[in-house]
């Protein structure tokens, strides 16, 4: 059967810039697929998916007219409830063929199939294959209906009555297979070959589509409109950089993923063109001048090779006006009073110091079980003292303490109401304005980070504390009231928290006990009702994340398990003990030691004796026992002084040297002897043995 191939187009009023890149791959995936389901479209075809400001449309290579006819069997019931005795069909049977639109006449052409007890009939069919105008309005609908639409809009259609939810106005229809018009209908409109192209500078409207595959190239033409959402992306990101390169040999547009996806969503055909503000305004921190000309007007500032902003930025324009001085004009004058206001912010906010702002904190609620902002800043500050002074005392400590202090002051400036995105930055602008060591300054910006996955860590010491004060405070707090994630909810984003103190505690050289950490911490909180047992949920948390962490960036769950499952308190050691693990699992006696510590573990579980005593050795009887003790007194010490000197990998290797008096001992010595005090003997000797092997890891895990 010949195939075309099939275009589809909305075109609606403007949509959500934001969603629109999803929108459009979202309704080309759902209509192929729904297609592929009836048959008409191969399952592997080729699909594109389209998107601008003003239409969703797809491009499906391979659609048939109709589908092919497909057999379809199904089983009746058996012959003995559908035929009497005469052969003549039941009342049953009759009524189950009736719903399969057959009559009595059916009876005769089914089919007995049996399994040697009961004989059972079938009924066989050809159902007839949809046609595509059936299979194109299912599939049109479903998609709609699986649209991720942001905000659902309803309007009315022109006969006044009836009302479309969606997620804007849709205006045409087009259903292109080849040359041809598939007859299918959706929100009120029916499908042609007409649509629209761009507002302004279309040479024709309607712009008629004449074949499904000239579609892109026909709006392009006549439209003047980049219907392919990646296509106008790169075109803009050419722009940019063309239109950088002239502005300046070592000016470059800023880079924001975002900003291009949504200004790619803003823009039907882009054009970019090159504005400039004045000079002295560059006073003004650049984040905050960046992020007005980003977020409030969707601009790309252009900075020079060392990132220092330059006066010039650049806009992605959806028209190409013979003369671009009106729209340049236009907006270098919406720009400046944007900017004006950050620098009347910048200017009144420099009047206060952080520290006349901290008392206003208190006004600040920070959660009703846990206090205002005021008190968070106080029990911030003594945990990073109590840090810093485990970790440097003096200088380090009286430092981290006022920058814990003084943290959270800049939330009350108008700069950072305006723009939350810029608290910490702003703080350490602040700091420096009040006359503060850079080291402070620094701390209050970075006490934020890591922000996210694979964000830096803070640049300094007292940066390092603070910010781990920060979120073991907002953990503890969190966890004290019961507010631990659960499922795909983590509305305080605890787990970034978590993730973020693993990574300074490993990363960042806080060479500190998480256990005592912990208690840091929730030792703040004394007298607010807090969960006594939260400490013990939060370090869970923390090692789980740690574990799924740890396996993300390419260890085994076997390494893992066996490293974390012992809980070290001291996270900087985890990288070497893991690759201890790694070299330890290369070595020709780690199956089997793996498998012997395995059942030691099992064997030490079982035992009635309870904990074990020292072992006696007047009480060792049997050769094998007594030769794994002396391996144990030759072996064991240099693999504890290679464990205390933090030379995890000699520390194993050198265990492994223990692998023939293990495999002896459990070969000609009964553990759990009738004798209890050989029996006990033996098992103080096997938890001697456990004890030695599993300072590194619970090499256990490492036995499949």
């Amino acid at each position: 059967m010949s195939t075309q191939n099939l275009l589809v187009e909305i075109f609606v009023e403007e949509l959500p810039p934001r969603a629109l890149k999803n929108l459009g791959d979202a309704f080309a995936s759902a209509l192929s697929a729904s297609l592929q389901r009836d048959g008409l479209a191969p399952a592997d075809a080729a699909v594109t998916a389209y998107a601008t400001p003003r239409r969703l449309a797809v491009h499906i290579v391979g659609v048939l007219a109709a589908a092919a006819d497909r057999p379809v069997t199904q089983k009746l019931m058996p012959v003995a409830v559908g035929l009497d005795a005469t052969g003549n069909p039941t009342p049953a049977l009759l009524k189950k063929l009736a719903a399969l639109g057959a009559d009595a006449s059916a009876v005769p052409r089914l089919r007995r199939e049996g399994d040697g007890k009961t004989e059972t009939l079938f009924h066989d069919s050809v159902a007839r294959g949809a046609t595509l105008a059936e299979g194109l309005q299912k599939a049109i609908e479903t998609a709609l209906a699986a649209l991720p639409i942001p905000k659902v809009m309803s309007y009315q259609l022109a006969d006044g009555w009836t009302s479309v939810d969606f997620v804007r106005p849709a205006h045409a229809l087009v259903a292109l297979h080849g040359e041809a018009v598939v007859p299918v209908s959706v929100l009120g409109l029916q499908a042609g070959n007409a649509t629209h192209g761009h507002r302004f500078e279309a040479l024709a409207d309607p712009v008629v589509i004449g074949h499904a595959d000239r579609y892109a190239a026909t709006l392009l033409e006549k439209g003047a409109v980049i219907v392919s959402f990646a296509a106008r992306r790169a075109e803009i990101v050419r722009q940019l950089a063309a239109a950088a390169a002239s502005a300046g040999p070592d000016l470059h547009p800023i880079e924001d993923e975002a900003l291009l996806d949504e200004v790619t969503a803003l823009v039907e055909r882009p054009n970019v063109l090159i504005g400039r503000f004045e000079a002295d305004f560059l006073a003004v921190p650049q984040e905050c001048l960046i992020l007005t000309m980003k977020a409030n007007q969707k601009y790309f500032p252009l900075l020079d090779a060392a990132g220092k902003l330059a006066n010039r930025f650049l806009v992605v324009s959806n028209v190409r006006p013979p003369d671009p001085s009106a729209v340049i004009g236009g907006n270098e004058r919406v720009v400046r009073p944007r900017l004006a206001d950050a620098r009347f912010f910048f200017e009144q906010d420099r009047k206060k110091t952080l520290a006349s702002r901290v008392p206003a904190l208190e006004k600040v609620v920070y959660h009703n079980r846990l206090g205002n902002q005021g008190e968070r800043s106080g029990r911030v500050a003594a945990i990073a003292l109590a840090i810093a002074e485990k970790l440097g005392g003096g200088e380090l400590a009286r430092q981290a303490e006022q920058a814990a202090r003084l943290a959270k002051a800049d939330l009350l400036t108008d700069m950072v109401g305006e723009f939350p995105e810029l608290q910490g930055t702003m703080g350490r602008y602040y700091a420096l304005n009040d006359g503060l060591p850079a080291e402070v300054a620094d701390a209050i910006e970075d006490h934020y980070k890591p922000r996210f996955a694979g964000d830096e860590l803070p640049r300094t010491r007292v940066g390092m504390v603070v910010a781990l004060a920060d979120k073991l405070e907002t953990l503890a707090g969190m966890f004290g009231i019961g507010q631990a994630p659960s499922g795909d909810k983590d509305p305080f984003a605890l787990r970034r928290h978590a993730l973020g103190v693993i990574r300074m505690l490993m990363e960042g050289g806080v060479n500190l006990p998480l256990s005592a950490l912990l208690a840091m911490a929730s030792g703040c909180f004394a007298g607010l009702g807090v969960d006594a047992g939260s400490t013990a949920k939060l370090s869970g948390f923390i090692f789980d994340r740690l574990a799924g962490s740890l396996r993300e960036q390419g260890y085994t769950a076997h390494e893992v398990d066996a490293v974390v499952s012992l809980g070290p308190q001291l996270l900087g050691d985890i990288p070497r003990r893991l690759a201890a693990v790694r070299a330890f699992s290369a070595l020709p006696e780690a199956a089997a030691l793996a498998a012997a510590n395995k059942r030691v573990g099992n064997i030490l579980k079982k035992a009635e004796d309870g904990a074990m005593g020292q072992v006696d050795a007047t009480r060792l009887k049997e050769r094998a026992e007594i030769a794994l003790a002396r391996a144990l007194d030759d072996i064991v010490p240099a693999a504890d002084a290679a464990f205390e000197a933090g030379d995890y990998t000699r520390s194993l290797q050198t265990l492994a040297a223990l692998r023939g008096p293990i495999d002896d001992f459990f070969d000609k010595v009964m553990v759990n002897a009738e004798d209890a005090a050989l029996r006990a003997n033996r098992l103080a000797l096997l938890a001697r043995l456990s004890a030695a092997m599993n300072r590194v890891a619970d090499l256990s895990k490492l036995s499949a």
